[in-house]
């Protein structure tokens, strides 16, 4: 008796970790394993997981992402240490690798500060490029003109 108990074990045993096998395998075909190395930049997700959605100042339309941030350490293979601001010093730097994205730099997101005049009271004159769309809306009996500048 208490060896075909054991067959009964074994047997539902092999099933189970076929069907985790089975269930890992479509897992895995739709995830993207990330890897960051030492002094890549990331973006922080920005979530109450995180706690980085409580540190903030609440506002209407928040960022999903903040950053970039440089790693400084890797813990292990899904875990990582950054470098925080001294305003998020409150957080705690390890972060899932789930909470973080790679950061791509783009040269074309770069402003020269040399053709960015800026004034005392820190504003600045912005030049319309060209006039990208117009069109007029009816709107309660009014005619409203639209026109999108670039």
């Amino acid at each position: 008796m208490i060896q075909r108990q054991n067959e009964q074990i074994k047997m539902i045993r092999d099933k189970m970790k076929a069907s985790q096998d089975r269930q890992k395998s479509y897992y895995d075909k739709r995830r993207k394993s990330l890897e960051f190395q030492v002094g890549d930049h990331v973006f922080l997700k920005v979530s109450p997981v995180t706690g980085v959605g409580r540190t903030l100042k609440y506002q209407k339309l928040s960022p999903k992402f903040i950053g970039s941030f440089e790693v400084l350490s890797r813990i292990d293979p899904a875990t990582y240490r950054i470098a925080l601001p001294p305003n998020l010093s409150n957080l705690h730097p390890v972060f899932h690798v789930s909470q973080l994205r790679q950061y791509v730099p783009n040269p074309s997101y770069v402003i020269d500060l040399d053709l960015v005049q800026v004034r005392g009271d820190l504003s600045y004159d912005v030049y319309p490029v060209r006039i990208g769309d117009h069109h007029v809306k009816q709107l309660r009996g009014k005619q409203i003109s639209l026109v999108k500048v670039i």
